[in-house]
């Protein structure tokens, strides 16, 4: 078991330590991203006992860090897989991109997370411990705690539903590292059963949109779960979260030549983003060598840019961060151990 998986209180039933206060040190050790072992404030043995039985489940194995100073990390599972992300340094905070499945079984055509497929989710503990692990770490650039959280990693979070909102719970609590639920980005596919329960829910997570295309035509090419749900359903569960939840809506959306920047792209997204707060991060493709699609220049994803603002939508060109070691948007892969074979 992953002591991470569980909560304060779950922890103290599962454990049943005596004196009661060994739950508290031995929580308020993990939080603090130690193993078990290094939890000093508890007695040797009781370590030795806890550490034959319990795992905290994620072990940063290797740090690659890109001239922008973000860095992306590879994390070792328990059971030998491994997983992604990446760490960004902005002025407001540090931001950690989490991952929340080993692979993904989405397919998009633009992202190379999908390549292999999916392999399993992972639990909530081994989310956290992503966080942990990271929060943990000192100096050069990492010394800022992490204050905000992507979940942009490998995976499509709604997919991973059950373990994924546990995992909110579980960084957002008050006995945890408390980062606030609004400082926290969820982006998703577009599983629209999923994005009206999580709005239920009541997490209050900002909800990220992959939309990537204006018609359904383009967006089955490169996505396809766009097969299954149209963009008018994605968009009418897009105003019920924010309904819900009063938070503004984000759209993903990668400039790819031929596809998605044209004049009248710019006239159907004013429709989709009418009457309801929303943003558009337009984002300049990143590089995938399995992929053949190519991304717009410069100067078109700023004319782009220009026709949205005209028409009075909001609208940014997301900073690109890590390309430089694979670590972009759309970039991260199961790539590791397939080297370490060659």
């Amino acid at each position: 078991m992953n002591l991470l998986d569980l909560d304060f209180d779950e922890l103290a039933l599962t454990l049943d330590l005596s004196p009661s206060y060994r739950v508290k040190q031995l929580y308020s050790g993990l939080q603090a991203g130690l193993k078990i072992q290094e939890i000093s404030a508890l007695p040797l043995a009781l370590r030795q006992e806890l550490g034959e039985k319990y795992t905290v489940g994620v072990e940063i194995i290797e740090k690659l860090v890109s001239v922008d100073g973000s860095m992306k990390l590879l994390y070792r599972l328990d059971d030998g897989n491994i997983i992604e992300g990446v760490f960004m340094p902005h002025d407001y905070g540090s931001t950690l991109c989490v991952s929340t499945q080993v692979g993904c079984r989405m397919g998009c055509a633009f992202c190379a997370s999908g390549i292999g497929g999916l392999v399993r989710n992972l639990t909530s503990g081994e989310m956290l411990g992503q966080v942990l692990s990271v929060n943990r770490l000192k100096g050069g650039p990492l010394e800022r705690n992490i204050t905000n959280l992507v979940l942009m990693g490998s995976g499509e979070p709604l997919d991973n539903y059950d373990n994924v909102v546990k995992f909110l719970r579980l960084v957002s609590s008050e006995d945890g590292i408390n980062i606030s639920r609004r400082n926290i980005s969820l982006s998703t596919c577009g599983l629209t059963d999923r994005i009206r329960q999580l709005a239920d829910d009541g997490l209050g997570v900002t909800l990220s949109i992959s939309l990537h295309a204006t018609t359904d035509e383009i967006r089955r090419q490169l996505m396809p779960i766009a097969n299954k749900y149209s963009i008018s359903e994605v968009v009418d569960a897009a105003k019920y979260y924010f309904n819900k939840t009063g938070r503004r809506i984000i759209y993903e959306y990668s400039m790819i030549k031929g596809k998605n920047i044209d004049y009248f792209d710019v006239k159907r997204l004013k429709e989709i983003t009418k009457g309801y707060p929303s943003h558009i991060n337009l984002i300049m493709l990143n590089p995938v060598k399995e992929k053949h699609l190519e991304g717009c220049t410069k100067s078109e994803a700023e004319r782009f840019l220009g026709r949205l603002h005209a028409e009075k939508i909001s609208a940014t060109i997301r900073k690109s961060f890590g390309s430089d070691i694979m670590g972009a948007c759309g970039q991260l892969r199961r790539s590791y151990l397939d080297s370490k074979k060659e």
